[in-house]
């Protein structure tokens, strides 16, 4: 006997709500409830709860949006349309927080006579489901934009329950293995990093050569370092001409009417100090005319740049070659150094040290929005070895860290392959193509409704990282 694979029909016939959500007012530290967004949702149908909202609900909202185990969350509305869809199941640990969900989220409540909510969670995370979430989005508004009513004519297909169960069951077991395998991936990656994070900390503090000569570096947090090396300053190590240590433009100098389509400048900002990557095409661009009023700003290729504010302040970068004029933004930090003592090159690891190491976040106070000042940055105490051997330790690190990117890649080349499988998978079972009904047994399926197969915190998903055995670095 083949699945029955025909069995299709509407998402709104086997549903018994498609309710939107609500905002309320203000929270007031008095009975306060929490509401979900987008935010709370992993793009592949997950909670991700860190940081979930609070807010002031009248009673009658409370009532009409409290999530109950079943339900299915939808994201009706984001800036991505990535996000646009992706569904989240309550399940009892999700139910005992009493949450509600905002308005710009769908709830739908399937009749548990005729349907599975897992099951249904599956379907609508499916590749199948999200292009026809994103056919009628699209065609129906002209933007990515859902709403209850063309969620309910997504077409689904719909077995008996026992089959239902069946398929669910069979992707629990199998998604598991899947994200097991990510998970030892993820933990790969970071073990990676670390490394080298580890690798250039050690360099840029100690050098290479471990029967090296040390002397106390008279910085309590540094401890020895080579005896021939130089402790300096930030401020006696920055270039010699005017503005080599600068930050970006204030307030009203810099704002969003400045920005023209194909301007003469670049106008680099802090995201770019964070990652390291910069994509010209979708740089803001200002006149020349403006640029000449900001100038001071001004960057270079081979210039630090240093994120100023945010939650990763401190985070240094080199930026590579232009091909126009640039300034900071007012989020950013500049810097050039003397040449003559030191190279960019050697200054940016010294930062990223210093970052890692906690030096840079004891500048700033415990503000909602902490942010660096040149004058403080001045102080931060760095390391001068002889120019040749900068050059040497750099070459070293160069070489160490081609060496980490490559395996990092490879990791990362094998997640989204696994990302692919897992969804093809699921497409697979819930649109018939593949028959699973003889790959699960009659215990597995009474166990479906207990089987925890949803990352509910970050701590959860920490937690199963960390039981997980990881791939070692020699593997």
């Amino acid at each position: 006997m083949s699945p029955t694979s025909k069995a299709m029909s509407k998402l709104k016939f086997f549903l018994v709500l498609n309710t939107g959500g609500v905002w309320g007012d203000e929270p007031d530290g008095n009975d306060d409830v929490i509401v979900f967004r987008s935010t709370e949702q992993t793009a592949d149908g997950k909670w991700f709860i860190k940081q979930p909202a609070m807010r002031k609900l009248s009673a009658s909202e409370k009532f009409a949006a409290t999530l109950k185990k079943g339900d299915l969350l939808v994201t009706k509305s984001s800036g991505s349309p990535l996000h646009i869809g992706k569904t989240t199941l309550v399940d009892d640990k999700i139910a005992a927080l009493k949450p509600c969900y905002s308005n710009f989220m769908q709830r739908l409540r399937v009749d548990e006579q005729r349907a599975i909510p897992r099951y249904i969670w599956y379907q609508l995370n499916s590749e199948w489901s999200r292009e026809q979430l994103s056919l009628l989005s699209n065609s129906t508004t002209g933007l990515a934009n859902l709403n209850g009513g063309i969620l309910g004519e997504m077409s689904v297909r719909l077995p008996l329950l026992i089959e239902q169960r069946q398929i669910a069951t069979y992707l629990n077991r199998e998604t598991a293995k899947i994200d097991k395998l990510i998970a030892k991936q993820q933990k790969l990656i970071k073990l990676l990093q670390e490394k080298r994070q580890a690798v250039i900390s050690q360099a840029v503090t100690k050098g290479l050569d471990p029967t090296v000569k040390m002397k106390d570096s008279g910085v309590e947090w540094l401890g020895e370092v080579p005896d021939h090396w130089v402790v300096s300053k930030i401020k006696f190590v920055k270039a010699g001409y005017s503005n080599s240590f600068v930050d970006g433009p204030f307030g009203s100098n810099l704002k969003s009417e400045h920005f023209i389509d194909d301007g003469d400048a670049y106008v680099i900002e802090s995201n770019f100090a964070t990652t390291g990557k910069i994509n010209f095409n979708k740089l803001k661009t200002i006149s020349d005319n403006h640029f000449q009023t900001i100038s001071r700003s001004q960057a270079f290729s081979g210039s630090i740049v240093i994120a100023k504010i945010g939650a990763r302040f401190g985070s240094a970068s080199i930026l590579p070659p232009l091909d126009k004029k640039a300034v900071v933004s007012g989020n950013s930090l500049k810097l050039d150094v003397d040449g003559k003592r030191t190279s960019n090159n050697w200054i940016e690891k010294q930062l990223k040290f210093l970052k890692w190491s906690g030096q840079i976040d004891l500048l700033v106070n415990g503000s909602a929005q902490p942010a660096l000042s040149l004058g403080g940055m001045n102080q931060l105490s760095v390391l001068i070895p002889p120019i040749s051997e900068q050059e040497l330790i750099l070459s070293h690190l160069e070489f160490f860290g081609g060496k980490i990117d490559a395996l990092i890649k490879k990791c990362e080349c094998s997640i989204e392959l696994l990302k692919e499988h897992r969804q093809a998978l699921i497409t697979a079972a819930v649109t018939g193509k593949i028959d699973v009904r003889g790959f699960v047994t009659d215990e597995e399926v009474a166990a479906l409704d207990a089987d925890p197969v949803l990352k509910t915190t970050e701590e959860d998903l920490e937690s199963e990282v960390a039981e997980a055995d990881y791939i070692t670095e020699e593997e």
